[in-house]
């Protein structure tokens, strides 16, 4: 996976390049619809189905607090990772439904192999939050 091109868009901010393979995880109803957005604006991008066997660039893992164990699924979600990927986990923000503490992802993400790196705003209603390998582990 190439660099992002320079500018602020959202998929720029999310590191997302022509020729990328996104794993979508989680997509219900309820998700941003700026994320899909941002996917759609991306040429040449590859979004594959959640029973995709092969490695992705981005992992893009919608969690709410009550879809069970967070380690478990960023241990899943961290299995067809490129050495260069990333997964974003997209959380709903404080005060709406399926909140998940910030606390729990700061627990979860080292626990899984992870370290966070940024968060963003992705809609009213959802946050995102960027977790890489650290480089001594790729």
């Amino acid at each position: 996976m190439t660099a992002p091109a320079e500018g602020t868009s959202f998929a720029a901010k999310m590191g997302l390049v022509p020729g990328s393979t996104v794993w979508e995880v989680g997509y219900d109803d309820d998700v941003a619809e700026e994320v899909g957005a941002a996917l759609a604006s991306v040429e040449g991008l590859e979004l594959v189905a959640e029973d995709h066997n092969d490695v992705v660039d981005v992992v893009i893992l919608w969690w709410r607090d009550s879809d069970g164990d967070l380690v478990d699924s960023l241990v899943d979600a961290l299995a067809p990772l490129t050495d260069s990927g990333v997964i974003w986990l997209f959380t709903p923000k404080p005060g709406r439904p399926g909140h998940v503490e910030p606390e729990d992802i700061a627990d979860a993400a080292p626990t899984a192999g992870l370290q966070q790196t940024s968060t963003v705003s992705a809609s009213r209603d959802w946050q995102g939050t960027r977790l890489v390998a650290p480089k001594a582990k790729r």
